[in-house]
């Protein structure tokens, strides 16, 4: 087996001979070698060793790139996660959760627009005693937070409602807005038209 050794900013690079045909054209097949991977300019490398820049600009410059991006010590370095769209969809869910659910309320989140930068998803692990009661059977087990809304009946019926309710009250009145209704608007309407 072969153990992989870490290094501290002094890498090893093998000295390539160059080929040597005689002619002036050699010049431009060095400039050409000296941009692929395995050729470094002979000021980079002292005696086959890269060492790395003095000037403390370009040092926190390659130390920052080389960090990986997280929260800090403070934080325990929480890493920031990549985001997919299925992960973006169940933070927007998140941010809208007083929407879902209208007996539960809701302390109001942050007021980015955007995904948070920093945090962890977890999984729930159900204890024994909640077995019957509070757990989630297999069937009703997604793997999104959305697909799991969307196969919940309480919450659709809930949401046809709420939807049929934003509907009517946005629709024009059209003619009915006119309509008399009830008798005492008939009296009044008849003693407007003088009869």
């Amino acid at each position: 087996m072969q153990e992989k050794e870490t290094t501290i900013g002094l890498s090893w690079a093998p000295k390539v001979s160059m080929p040597s045909s005689g002619k002036k054209d050699n010049l431009v097949d060095s400039l050409s070698l000296s941009e692929t991977s395995i050729w470094k300019a002979g000021s980079e490398l002292v005696d086959g060793l890269y060492v790395p820049p003095r000037e403390p600009k370009k040092l926190n410059k390659l130390l920052r790139k080389s960090m990986k991006d997280t929260t800090g010590k403070s934080w325990f370095d929480m890493p920031a996660p990549i985001i997919t769209p299925e992960l973006k969809m169940d933070l927007e869910i998140l941010k809208l959760r007083s929407f879902i659910d209208p007996k539960r309320h809701f302390k109001k989140g942050d007021k980015s627009r955007g995904p948070p930068k920093y945090f962890q998803v977890g999984t729930v692990v159900e204890p024994a005693s909640e077995f019957f009661s509070g757990r989630l059977t297999k069937k009703e087990r997604k793997s999104t937070l959305a697909d799991e809304l969307l196969s919940d009946t309480t919450f659709q019926t809930y949401r046809k409602r709420k939807v049929e309710e934003v509907n009517e009250s946005r629709r024009p009145g059209g003619v009915s807005k006119w309509k008399i209704k009830g008798k005492a608007t008939w009296k009044r309407a008849n003693e407007r038209r003088g009869r």
